[in-house]
């Protein structure tokens, strides 16, 4: 427990810097479209997006007209920051921004996306298509998508991914690069290592939750090196993808123990990660209704004290080591 307060003690000082920052640029923020939430600063890009995020997976599977009513209630209630990524429903999710999100809103917004890519071939291809679906010229942030296993780094470095990418950033497609991935710290730790040198990375995309302070933990191995390296840190997984709760349809399935109510509320979930050093807290939400309560908490945040976080901690550690609700981590090296 004391090296527990130790650590998060360690990860204030970098969370009330992103909130100074953030609120010296973004208090009182407004733009065409109305108020904006809340800014922190992007690790070293000097750039400043919006602390909650919309995340384009659910906009690519969910109905057409609530993709089109999520995008549109993320715009009226002040998000900026919109993910997408070339695999998320075979490029429907992407086709959607395109249709709904860049033609009038372009200017406002900043936009990321993601490519799965093994080789430099396979990237440029999904960076073309991707270009061609979201009606731009450019992406904010182009990232190295689903990284699994330090092997799997080694491999798309070798194939030339990155080569590929920093010709896309020369050549004005891409503003800033980043990597993500979900199932394994060590890959983004080897990731890492591997850029020591070269230091092409802007940010860096991994779950950040409750759970994931005792379980295979991304918090614990990476974001004090991401941080180190002045890094913006992009959230995700903040419900463990809806296994938070007590069912998840999409996925078929159901527990008997749900973290929520049983032990926290989604406020506490999200004001959690927003206690954090994260630039942005990436939300998937498959119909407005969800959006607007994400919204809403955004802007009720309060960020919660040492103690707070360790109580929450403890309540959900006996959950958290079975390894179960994030289910999408891989402990295989």
């Amino acid at each position: 427990m004391a090296d527990r307060r130790m650590f998060l003690k360690s990860l204030a000082g970098a969370t009330a810097g992103l909130a100074l920052a953030g609120s010296a640029k973004g208090a009182d923020d407004r733009d065409r479209l109305g108020e904006v939430l809340p800014k922190r600063k992007l690790g070293r890009t000097n750039q400043y997006v919006t602390m909650l995020g919309t995340g384009g997976y659910h906009v690519g599977w969910t109905a057409e007209r609530d993709a089109q009513e999520v995008i549109e209630a993320s715009l009226e209630g002040g998000i900026r920051f919109f993910d997408t990524a070339e695999s998320y429903a075979d490029g429907t999710s992407e086709t959607r921004y395109g249709k709904y999100l860049t033609p009038k809103y372009r200017d406002l917004i900043f936009l990321m996306s993601k490519s799965t890519g093994k080789d430099a071939k396979t990237v440029k291809e999904h960076l073309e298509g991707t270009l061609r679906r979201l009606k731009t010229d450019h992406l904010d942030l182009y990232q190295v998508h689903a990284i699994s296993t330090p092997e799997d780094v080694d491999s798309r470095i070798q194939l030339g991914v990155l080569d590929v990418l920093l010709k896309a950033k020369e050549d004005g497609k891409i503003k800033y690069l980043g990597f993500t991935g979900h199932q394994n710290p060590f890959a983004h730790a080897r990731m890492l290592e591997k850029t020591k040198e070269s230091d092409i990375f802007d940010t860096v995309l991994m779950p950040v939750n409750v759970l994931d302070q005792t379980y295979f933990s991304f918090t614990e191995n990476i974001m004090p090196k991401a941080l180190d390296r002045n890094m913006g840190i992009l959230a995700i997984k903040s419900l463990a993808d809806g296994r938070f709760f007590a069912k998840n349809e999409q996925a078929g399935w159901t527990t008997d123990d749900p973290l929520i109510p049983n032990y926290l509320s989604i406020k506490e979930a999200m004001h959690f990660v927003w206690s954090l050093p994260v630039s942005v807290l990436i939300s998937g939400n498959e119909n407005a209704t969800f959006m607007r309560e994400k919204i809403a908490l955004a802007r009720s945040f309060t960020k919660l004290t040492e103690d707070q976080k360790l109580t929450l901690i403890d309540k959900v550690k006996h959950i958290a080591l079975t390894g179960k609700v994030e289910y999408f981590k891989k402990k295989e090296v």
